[in-house]
């Protein structure tokens, strides 16, 4: 703890996106407190400006901004967590398996890699959404599904360099399982980059799940979600800037929290660097 406080003071960008992160996560976990329900249509407030009574305005159908924002937001991390996890675990497991089995088994897996990776993540996430049907559920498969090769990829070149090594050789002669070799010695000591590519891959699972959810792909009417509520009110964005701009606003600090969060984990997992600024 004490040596991740004194890295922090170090690194004042990773302490402004751990500071940003914890802020955005106590005003979506407050939400309900702060302001009124996200649904609740109030058609004489249609189009009201930033006041007292709604602080970021509110919508065509008179629902407050803020609080479609904070309830948004919490839907909007839970996917992005999940979504992640969801790429990482299965990713992980499949990268690592082909580096450690090698051969024509590595061989016909990283073909198949590498086919899915041909095609942009995002574009990969549209297409299978659109195929699976607009729901949030569908749409966080899809996104899983294209952030899924990223991790077998890394995966995989850990598996390759690790499994070489020789306290896994010595695993091997003492007759460890594959399942044992990967989960006590590959995956603990090849974990740090995996990380890494976790939490800036939280960042692109919040804008693709955004982007679905804009091109009606995503999260349907009236739940509240980021890309969806900006799709919704992009058509007013001359008379009410602050009902697009408040959602979009939200992606941009929420990406840049994880992304900075991303870069100090790949100082904070190299020696060398972490070494540097002792």
């Amino acid at each position: 703890m004490t040596e991740a406080l004194r890295f922090l003071r170090r690194n004042p960008l990773a302490a402004f996106g751990a500071a940003l992160l914890a802020a955005i996560l106590l005003a979506v976990l407050a939400g309900p407190l702060l302001a009124p329900s996200p649904i609740a249509i109030d058609m004489a407030q249609r189009l009201a400006p930033p006041s007292a009574e709604h602080l970021l305005g509110a919508d065509f159908f008179g629902r407050d901004v803020l609080s479609r924002v904070l309830s948004g937001g919490r839907a909007t991390l839970a996917i992005g967590v999940g979504v992640v996890a969801l790429a990482f675990v299965f990713g992980t497991a499949f990268g690592l398996l082909s580096g450690y089995l090698g051969g024509w088994a590595d061989m016909a897996m990283m073909r198949f890699v590498d086919a899915m990776l041909s095609f942009p993540s995002l574009v990969l996430a549209i297409a299978l959404a659109a195929a699976l049907g607009p729901s949030l559920t569908n749409a966080m498969l899809a996104v899983a599904i294209a952030l899924a090769p990223q991790f077998a990829r890394l995966a995989r070149a850990q598996a390759l360099s690790i499994s070489v090594l020789p306290y896994v050789e010595a695993a091997i002669a003492c007759g460890s399982t594959t399942r044992a070799i990967l989960w006590r010695h590959v995956l603990p000591n090849g974990i740090g980059p995996l990380l890494v590519q976790a939490s800036l891959a939280v960042g692109s699972a919040i804008l693709q799940t955004a982007s679905l959810g804009f091109l009606g792909l995503g999260a349907q009417p009236p739940a509240p979600e980021w890309g969806a509520d900006v799709s919704a009110s992009l058509q007013y964005l001359r008379e009410t800037p602050w009902a697009a701009l408040a959602p979009g606003g939200a992606i941009l600090l929420t990406v840049l929290a994880f992304n900075l969060i991303g870069d100090a984990l790949g100082d904070w997992f190299n020696p060398r660097r972490r070494t540097q600024e002792s």
